[in-house]
């Protein structure tokens, strides 16, 4: 029963998290992400301190309307302070003034510190062909496509 008590509060922390994003609530990102953290997605990789991460939440030129975490959330409790929680989200951003709408497959890895979770790695991969034959060439968007008009990702988390 106390794994089902943590699991839920590992879910709920998530959904916080995407409501912190909407609300662009950045102190609220802060309380719930260690220092540092790790994420991961379409652009790559970074290992983001606090401030860094603050300085990006700030100068974002993305900003999500509406988010939906599907059904299939799945938790697992690796130790009494490490847990991943994964999930399929559909999300609607606006990306340079243009409405965007993404699946993906995220997952979050959380550790408790000091008596409280924490997000210490978030990763997002695009729902689609796992080979990228559903995405359009790289050439087409280095011929003057924008993110938005090319169906690239917009930055999730």
């Amino acid at each position: 029963m106390a794994s089902e008590t943590v699991e839920k509060e590992l879910v709920k922390l998530e959904r916080q998290y995407w409501q912190a994003i909407k609300d662009k609530d950045v102190d609220a990102m802060m309380r719930l992400t260690d220092d540092p953290c790790i994420v991961t997605g379409a652009q790559g990789v970074g290992r983001l301190d606090h401030k860094a991460f603050r300085r990006m939440m700030n100068d974002a030129g993305w900003s999500l309307r509406e988010f939906e975490l599907g059904d299939d959330v799945q938790v697992s409790l690796l130790r009494d302070d490490v847990a991943v929680v994964a999930y399929v989200v559909t999300e609607e951003l606006t990306v340079g003034n243009q409405p965007v709408t993404l699946k993906a497959a995220d997952s979050s890895t959380w550790v408790r510190r000091d008596g409280r979770w924490v997000c210490a790695v978030h990763t997002e991969a695009l729902a689609g062909d796992p080979f990228g034959r559903d995405r359009r060439p790289m050439a087409s968007r280095e011929q003057g496509e924008t993110a938005a008009t090319a169906g690239a990702p917009a930055p999730g988390r």
